[in-house]
This record gives C-alpha cells, sequence and structure tokens, in this order.
C-alpha cells in the first residue's frame, strides 16, 4: 500500500474518530430518550436495552408541545425576517458607499453581535416593561433582529463588495431604478450568501436561551426555555430532557439540511 494511501486513510480515521468524539453526548442524550428509566444509569452500561417512549408520553402530558414549537417558530421567523429585511440593505448601501469608513462601519456592525448577550438584558427588560411588550414574544424578536441584522449587515457587505458593479451599472443601462438594479441584479447574484445569513440568524434565535427566559411569560416560552424544566432541585430527568430535545433539534435539522446546499455555497463564495 503507497504511502498516499496510507496517509489519506489515516487522515479519514482521524476525522472519524474526532467526529464520533464530539457526537458521542449527543448520542448519548438521544438514546436516553428511548431507554427506561432503569437503565438509564445501569452499572455496567447498558448497550442493548428495550427501547420504549414513555418519556415522549410523560413529555406530551406534562407539557403543551404545540405550544412551545410555535413560540418557538414565531420568534425564530420573526428575528429571521426583521434581521435580512433590516441587515441586506445596509450591508448593500454600505458595500457601494464612497466613504472610506465604510468597511470600519461594517465592522462596527459585527462588533455590535458580539456583545455578551447579558449586558443588553437590563436595558432592554426596562424598555420593553414601559413600552407594554414585556411577557411577549414580540419583545424577543426585537432584541435578536437588532443583534443579529448586525450580523446580517456584515455579511451581505462582504458579499455585496465582491460583486462587479458592472452588473448594476448594466441594469441601469436596461432602465432599471436604483432599487430595480439592487432587486433584480445585485440581490439574485448573492442568494447563497442571503440563506447562509438566514441560516445563521435561524440558529442563533432558534437556540437562544436568555432573553426568552426573562422577556416572556409561561404561555409564550420556546423550546429552548423549557428544556431547564427537565432540571430539578435534587436530580435531572435525563429521559424528559433527552425527549425534549428530539423536538428542539429536529426541526432545524432539517431546516439545514434542505438549504444545506445554498448554505456551503454561502461560506464559500463571495467572501473577499
Amino acid at each position: 500500500m503507497s504511502a498516499a494511501r496510507l496517509s489519506r486513510l489515516g487522515e479519514r480515521a482521524f476525522i472519524l474518530a474526532m467526529t464520533a468524539f464530539f457526537l458521542l453526548p449527543f448520542l448519548w442524550l438521544a438514546t436516553a430518550a428511548y431507554k427506561p428509566s432503569r437503565d438509564m444509569f445501569s452499572v455496567p452500561p447498558t448497550l442493548l436495552f428495550r427501547p420504549t417512549l414513555e418519556q415522549f408520553a410523560t413529555v406530551l402530558r406534562v407539557f403543551d408541545v404545540r405550544s412551545l414549537l410555535s413560540s418557538s417558530l414565531l420568534i425564530a421567523a420573526g428575528s429571521v425576517g426583521l434581521s435580512l429585511l433590516l441587515g441586506i440593505p445596509a450591508g448593500y448601501a454600505l458595500a457601494r458607499s464612497s466613504s472610506r469608513y465604510a468597511a470600519a462601519a461594517a465592522y462596527f456592525f459585527m462588533a455590535v453581535r458580539m456583545v455578551p448577550a447579558v449586558s443588553a438584558l437590563i436595558p432592554f427588560y426596562l424598555m420593553m416593561r414601559d413600552v407594554g411588550l414585556l411577557g411577549s414574544w414580540v419583545s424577543v424578536v426585537l432584541i435578536n433582529s437588532m443583534l443579529n441584522s448586525a450580523f446580517v449587515t456584515w455579511m451581505m457587505f462582504l458579499y455585496f463588495r465582491g460583486l462587479p458593479k458592472e452588473l448594476e451599472e448594466a441594469a441601469l443601462t436596461d432602465g432599471c431604478t436604483m432599487f430595480g438594479a439592487f432587486w433584480r441584479a445585485a440581490l439574485p447574484a448573492v442568494r447563497s450568501g442571503v440563506v447562509a445569513s438566514a441560516l445563521f440568524c435561524l440558529i442563533f434565535s432558534w437556540n437562544d436561551f436568555l432573553y426568552p427566559m426573562f422577556l416572556t411569560r409561561l404561555d409564550s416560552k420556546p423550546l429552548s426555555v423549557a428544556l431547564l424544566a427537565a432540571f430539578g432541585t435534587k436530580d435531572i430527568t435525563w429521559g424528559a430532557l433527552g425527549a425534549l430535545a428530539h423536538f428542539s433539534t429536529i426541526p432545524i435539522v432539517l431546516i439545514v439540511l434542505a438549504l444545506n446546499r445554498y448554505f456551503v455555497q454561502g461560506l464559500t463564495k463571495g467572501i473577499h
């Protein structure tokens, strides 16, 4: 066997080993949802067990899963939509600006996204209380959109900056307005970047715990907050946690898999 072939096999074995290492905790949590409670921490560990849906039945009985899913979807969809609505035009304006400070402004928006979430919690909590939005999922959408639109602005600035200006000039020559050139020529050319930005915003919003925890009430809390209910004062209900993790993980994984081609293109194209 040649040295090159041995090297490739070694690389693949290493990648598989590292993947298994990092996925093992998630695999354990996923299987915990199907294990009987008596086999959860058996010694020695039980690799073979009779699967049961007991944990899912308990979760469906104790939690209003439909309401939790609805809140998660509303928060995620609202955050993504508003973030794109604000971030894409801002990124385009900065990319086509002749100011020498445009790039610095774009990276300032990225710095806004790096602000620790807890630092904005108290001021935003007081603002939402004063305007009467405290306790609703709308407050979470607003603060997520504020942070995520800054990220979208930075991302789309990079994509639009790598786009030839001649594309829009040709559209203007054909009779398009400035907005028409943006909408019909520039925006379709960076579609993969838009999808990548949207998926990042979706993941950020779907997995957000801190803001929904403090800004929503019981009937508007998403799945990310409901997971905390599995942690008791004396122990952790691992089976319920595993079952809730299924409801929290499967929708977002399916969306990412459906848009995976655009997501990969968005990460590998257009950024210079």
